[in-house]
């Protein structure tokens, strides 16, 4: 694969994105991809936990590909909602844990994959959040749903309502986040998990995290996101984004 890796250590599988000179942007090919190899490790009978992670030391995935989403008309941007919602729709629903090991920036795209998740251990370095309302659109991969549901509307309607991120503390007192440690013992720590829950009844597990599983409707998210893509202020805001222009006042066209 182009824009990702999977190893397997016993029981334990590791996804890891791997474009770390894009910060790990999730673009079309990531997404085809990860949902190829999700229906690889569900089909997998001897895997037990699954961690997903970002390679590089800078980003765990820092949204989605701006560049590739700029030009989007509102049917390209609903194809392009509808095909990132199934993939972590794959995520949330696969029978095995998944463990999030988040490693700086998870922004956008790159956060709501953390949160389809069902655990997120973050390196103190980690920074969450989703801006997608500074360039004129919302998330689209099922972020204000989860997040929602995550981290109670208040922090929720912050977060999106502002843009602003957060620190992996902040994150953890929010609820994104139920571990915070040092850069270098991320991946031990989430792989010792993964190996602990491993060590469990699998059928008992996924029974649990079956159990476990909320009732969500994404369908509400993707029609707005793509109607966004017949704005100005959605031209606007990429635009000023990619060219790394000032803020200029949005219209609300």
């Amino acid at each position: 694969m182009d824009t990702l890796t999977i190893d397997k250590k016993d029981t334990v599988v590791i996804l890891t994105l791997n474009r770390p000179d894009k910060l790990n942007a999730i673009n079309k090919a990531m997404i085809a991809e990860l949902s190829e190899g999700l229906h690889e490790i569900r089909r997998d009978p001897l895997a037990r936990c699954l961690v997903i992670t970002g390679a590089g030391k800078k980003a765990f995935a820092a949204g989605a590909d701006i560049a590739e989403m700029e030009h989007m008309d509102f049917s390209g941007a609903k194809t392009f909602a509808e095909k990132g919602c199934a993939v972590m729709q794959d995520i949330e629903t696969l029978p095995i844990p998944v463990i999030a090991a988040v490693n700086g920036f998870a922004l956008g795209g790159g956060m709501e994959l953390a949160l389809a998740c069902d655990i997120r251990i973050a390196a103190e370095n980690a920074v969450f959040g989703l801006p997608e309302t500074s360039l004129g659109v919302i998330p689209g991969f099922g972020g204000t749903v989860r997040l929602s549901r995550i981290a109670g509307y208040a922090a929720a309607a912050e977060m999106i309502f502002s843009g602003k991120a957060v620190d992996a503390i902040r994150a953890q007192q929010c609820g994104i986040v139920s571990h915070v440690v040092k850069p270098e013992e991320l991946m031990g720590y989430a792989c010792s998990l993964a190996e602990a829950i491993s060590r469990n009844a699998p059928l008992a597990v996924k029974a649990a995290k079956r159990s476990m599983r909320p009732a969500q409707d994404t369908a509400m998210e993707n029609m707005l996101f793509a109607q966004l893509f017949l704005t100005k202020d959605q031209r606007t805001g990429m635009d000023h984004f990619l060219h790394k222009k000032k803020a200029e006042y949005f219209l609300g066209e």
